[in-house]
């Protein structure tokens, strides 16, 4: 199992390399266009600022190497949200794999989230003998509404996708490699069942 970590600049990158080593499996950072798409599993992360991080992937072109991706794809946090159409954080266009506009939360809360929070309304194999309301851990201050890609809720504010999923693409707004045992069993599914 051949599992790449996009490397973009922009990543919480050993953490999820360190969680997929606790599960058994290898993960390997990489910016080579040929080593992601060979890979069968492929992790977009990202911790930061969502129009920095988007200039990164275009300069690289992996811009236009994701969405055309066949294999399973997992965005985490940033990465998920660069995946949808748009985000309000400087005004960024995304790569549009899915249909839904990245906004942020209003000056009624505290922003960023941060900490656990439950998850409920679990759809498709990512969440795989997940019960419904577990923890998850979260930090953002954006989120994408929920859509008709909407796999998995939360609620901040709000009820928001806690979780996006369009064929082969996934995409978390928590962080999987810190939500714990629920975290790593995502992980496990993503790997083995997606």
């Amino acid at each position: 199992m051949r599992i790449a970590i996009i490397n973009y600049g922009a990543g919480n990158i050993q953490s999820i390399k360190f969680a997929f080593q606790r599960l058994g499996y290898e993960a390997i950072l990489t910016d080579d266009v040929e080593e992601i798409r060979n890979a069968d599993r492929v992790i977009f992360p990202g911790v930061g600022e969502a129009s920095s991080a988007m200039k990164m992937l275009r300069k690289s072109g992996l811009d236009t190497l994701i969405p055309e991706l066949k294999q399973p794809v997992l965005g985490i946090c940033l990465g998920m949200q660069l995946m949808c159409n748009s985000s309000e954080e400087g005004n960024t266009i995304g790569l549009g794999i899915f249909d839904v506009d990245v906004v942020k939360f209003s000056n009624q809360v505290k922003v960023p989230q941060i900490g656990w929070n439950w998850i409920s309304h679990l759809k498709t194999n990512l969440f795989k003998g997940i019960s419904e309301k577990e923890h998850i851990y979260l930090v953002h201050s954006f989120y994408a509404p929920l859509c008709k890609e909407t796999i998995a809720e939360s609620d901040y504010e709000l009820s928001y996708s806690a979780a996006l999923g369009k064929n082969n693409f996934y995409g978390v707004q928590f962080h999987p490699e810190k939500s714990s045992v629920v975290g790593e069993n995502i992980l496990k599914n993503f790997i083995e069942n997606a």
